[in-house]
């Protein structure tokens, strides 16, 4: 029985997931004849497979590597095991990756199948002259190199890159599909990627785990699974707050729910439902009678993890049947808005209204990854603040005053008032910007993250790495040591300034929603590697003179306002066909506004400066009085041996 219950889980998976993916293509017409031009059988209904098996080898790949980084012992067979596994999900990512590109080839171009060197050809020119053959592409190489690097690769900092590049692997699969209509492309982008993401991360993780079960032997595997149930804990958030955000943009009203579509979407909804359950029975029930009686309990623990991945492959199925089933809301295209400036056809979206104090405020444009990223970061240092508590330890209230209103702050740029109009208004964006480098870093850096990471997260003692691990490698790796130096942090901090905005950059992060999440995450962490190295109070590998420091923050002082006045005496437009073309009617031309938001640059960059400076010369001041205390401790101990010394050798000249 215990042997069969270790095939049962992944069997059940696959056999439900396919059950479900032919049954969702019937009910909600998915591969049902297209009115004009049929591709074949073969190809509408191999393509929803074809992509199903693509979303569980992909999901084994990141799952598996997940497990392997954060749960397992890289000294046990457990490690191997999981990694084997994430290769072999990488192989059926990349074939079926394949496979998918073709058959969607086949139904875009609708063309026959042959051998000539003629549909060669055509078959080439989709694959890297059209945006749908270029992911699928990049897609295919992605999972192959990651498929190679699993096999090859046993270090565990290496492996992290390989994650973070199967990660990305997922963002040309995100850009497809359906993506709502135009004016919510990013909102859709966003929710996609993380529906991807953390999907993979629960439903691979708990294959990685059933499949390394041979090697987890008594207690290990009830400490993998309490590693695994915080990975998945997080992961029915995300894909419950994604999955809501998908569903709202492309069924809008309850009224679409009774849609083929919408039912669909609803056997997802009951599947997640079912399967937060499961974890809350993990977590509070199973686990504990697993420790308490491992041997007993084991057989009837595998049946429930069988159930479990039931329900994951219902779910599964279902998600690759909706792939390409039609919505209830048709897309919308830039000709059908309402608005028919020349905003509305750049960006996709209706103008929105002239800016006014109480529009930065009450206007809202969400964005899934930063409203989550903000939460999250909220909740886990209030929970690492409480665990201090609970044992008796203090944590400073003015640091986790500061970190909350750092993250706030964070929250209303990325969602707020300023993420309405910085695609529009180029003093917007600069207002943005300033904020992401500057103000937020001097209110995050001052909260120690590290510092209470490292009181309120257990040590491990099985040489797999968790939070605590992976965080105190970073502080202490080589890359740090040299851009967390002050003068390097101030170089990176002052160069990516005007490289950003006097290259292609610039024009990326403004146009591509890709390229505007990297904009935030670039100047948030150049910001916050420059704070941490003047006034951090977390661990550093560099510790540079008071003196230095400010002298270093009146030079990027000075380049920063040089920066300002340079936008503000420019004759030339930045990015004139976007910023220059929106048609805004708000009382000043795209030149007066690019000068505005100099102004920003000059002003709103130079208030969180003086901050800076501040902070360094009271550090300063207490640093010299400590050592004036620790001076006049250790001559009282020794009777003032030091400058007795120091007399008789003046004494002696």
């Amino acid at each position: 029985m215990l042997r069969i219950s270790r095939i049962a889980g992944p069997a059940l998976l696959i056999l439900v997931a396919a059950i479900a993916v032919v049954a969702g293509l019937q009910f909600g017409g998915g591969a049902a004849v297209p009115i004009l031009l049929d591709p074949g059988a073969v190809v509408r209904w191999g393509l929803p497979i074809a992509k199903l098996f693509v979303n569980l080898g992909l999901a084994a790949t990141i799952g598996g590597l997940m497990i392997a980084v954060f749960a397992m012992s890289p000294k046990r067979d457990e490690f191997n095991i999981t990694l084997d596994f994430a290769a072999a999900g990488a192989a059926v990512w990349a074939v079926a990756s394949a496979i998918t590109g073709f058959f969607t080839f086949l139904a875009v171009r609708n063309q026959p199948i042959d051998l000539s060197s003629a549909f060669g050809d055509v078959l080439a020119s989709f694959l890297t002259s059209t945006e749908l053959g270029q992911a699928w592409l990049a897609t295919v190489l992605i999972a192959a190199v990651v498929t190679v690097l699993c096999f090859a690769v046993r270090n565990m900092t290496a492996l992290v890159f390989v994650l973070v590049l199967s990660v990305a692997g997922l963002i040309p699969m995100a850009l497809q599909g359906h993506s709502g209509g135009t004016a919510d492309h990013d909102a859709a982008t966003s929710a996609i990627f993380l529906h991807l993401v953390f999907a993979a991360l629960w439903l691979g993780g708990l294959l990685a785990i059933a499949i390394a079960r041979p090697a987890l032997t008594k207690d290990r595997l009830s400490i993998v699974l309490r590693r695994y149930s915080t990975i998945a804990l997080v992961s029915f958030i995300v894909v419950a707050a994604s999955g809501y955000v998908s569903a709202e943009i492309r069924v809008e009203n309850l009224a679409n729910l009774l849609s083929p579509y919408g039912i669909l979407v609803l056997v997802k909804v009951f599947a997640l439902i079912v399967l937060g359950l499961f974890g809350a029975v993990y977590r509070n029930y199973a686990i504990g009678r697993l420790e308490a009686s491992p041997r007993k309990q084991r057989g009837w623990f595998w049946w429930i993890v069988s159930a479990e991945l039931a329900f994951m492959g219902l779910a599964s199925g279902a998600a690759a049947a909706l792939a390409t089933t039609p919505t209830p809301v048709p897309e919308i295209v830039a000709a059908d808005l309402p608005d028919s400036s020349p905003a509305a056809y750049l960006t996709g979206s209706p103008l929105p209204p002239t800016v006014t104090a109480s529009n930065l405020f009450t206007l809202w444009s969400f964005d899934l990854i930063w409203v989550l990223i903000c939460a999250f970061a909220i909740f886990f240092y209030l929970a690492g603040v409480w665990r201090l508590h609970k044992r008796g330890d203090s944590w400073p209230i003015y640091r986790t005053v500061f970190w909350v209103l750092g993250m706030l702050l964070l929250f209303y740029i990325t969602n707020g008032g300023v993420n309405v109009y910085e695609g529009y208004l180029f003093s917007m964006h600069m207002l943005g910007h300033m904020t992401l480098g500057m103000m937020i870093p001097v209110l995050l850096v001052p909260g120690a993250p590290v510092t209470l990471a490292m009181r309120a997260i257990a040590k491990r003692t099985d040489g797999s790495r968790g939070a605590r691990e992976w965080i105190l490698r970073i502080v202490h790796s080589r890359y740090l040591a040299v851009i967390g130096h002050p003068v390097v942090a101030a170089i990176i901090f002052v160069v990516s300034l005007w490289v950003f905005y006097y290259t292609p950059l610039f024009r990326w992060a403004s146009t591509d929603h890709v390229g505007h999440e990297w904009m935030i995450i670039h100047f948030l962490a150049s910001g916050y590697l420059f704070v941490q190295s003047l006034i951090g109070i977390d661990p550093s590998p560099h510790r540079t003179a008071y003196p230095i420091r400010l002298l270093i923050l009146l030079a990027t002082m000075a380049f920063h306002a040089f920066f300002g006045l340079g936008l503000m005496t420019g004759t030339g437009l930045l990015l004139a066909d976007w910023y220059g073309a929106m048609g805004w009617d708000n009382g000043v031309t795209a030149l007066e506004d690019q000068r505005i938001g100099g102004g920003i640059a000059w002003s709103v960059g130079e208030i969180p400066t003086i901050a800076l400076a501040i902070a360094v010369a009271i550090m300063w001041s207490r640093s010299d009085r400590r050592a004036s205390v620790r001076y006049d401790r250790k001559a009282d101990r020794d009777g003032d041996a030091e400058l007795d010394a120091y007399n008789e050798m003046l004494a002696k000249r």
